[in-house]
């Protein structure tokens, strides 16, 4: 077996990202009295991306990452919100409460269970991800989870991974591989941790890049081929 340990990602990888992020996003307009269109709901995808990129970087602090994308997309569409923190509470309750798969993948995991052990390697919100995770039924296969809050800090830093690899002080780095949709997350993160690294790219994207990308893969499916070597 060429691999032990998968650390598996978890939006766009596992689950479908898109979909949660716009039942999010629209509900909690509507509840201040705005419709939004799909010009508006990916203008705000482009601010949240960009948030995100920014806190992968350590330019910002996920607090700061929490308010800060709705409001530079108040700021565009003049939306008035009276009370930010109401709504981003209800926005990561309403995105941990819906799910959508990618391809199989709870399938998949389960193909893999008991062959090698998976840990979910994620930079969302802890209540967020852990109740979608669990609605999902992914909890149930997978054998933990390690979310960026509870670490002290996010993909792709090398203090996440240090910090994943602190609790699980039986795995040894050569045995581990980590699944994911994101080249400056999952890509670079697996670089930074020094382990081997599986690019999920199923729309085929051209990319340029300097990173080392030991697989790339455009199914879920191929990767109990890459494990079992």
């Amino acid at each position: 077996m060429r691999y032990k340990v998968i650390f598996w990602d978890v939006d766009n990888t596992l689950l479908d990202f898109p979909y949660s992020q716009e039942y999010a996003l629209k509900k909690c307009l509507s509840e201040i009295g705005v419709e939004a269109d799909k010009a508006m709901v990916e203008r705000y995808s482009a601010i949240n991306d960009s948030w995100w990129k920014r806190l992968e970087l350590g330019e910002v602090t996920k607090k700061e990452l929490i308010s800060g994308r709705f409001q530079d997309l108040f700021s565009e569409y003049g939306i008035n919100c009276e009370d930010m923190e109401l709504f981003c509470s209800h926005y990561q309750i309403y995105l941990g409460s819906i799910y959508r798969y990618i391809e199989n993948s709870p399938e998949v995991l389960k193909s893999l269970k008991g062959i090698c052990r998976q840990y979910a390697v994620t930079n969302g919100v802890t209540w967020t991800q852990l109740n979608k995770m669990k609605l999902a039924g992914l909890l149930e296969i997978l054998d933990g989870v390690f979310i960026s809050e509870e670490i002290g800090a996010p993909k792709p830093q090398k203090e996440f991974f240090d910090g994943v690899f602190a609790r699980l002080s039986d795995v040894n780095k050569e045995d581990v591989l980590i699944v994911g949709d994101s080249l400056t997350s999952d890509i670079k993160g697996g670089n930074n941790a020094g382990i081997a690294t599986c690019f999920y790219n199923p729309d085929r994207k051209k990319y340029d890049t300097d990173l080392r990308i030991d697989w790339e893969i455009s199914s879920l499916k191929e990767v109990k081929e890459i494990v079992e070597g």
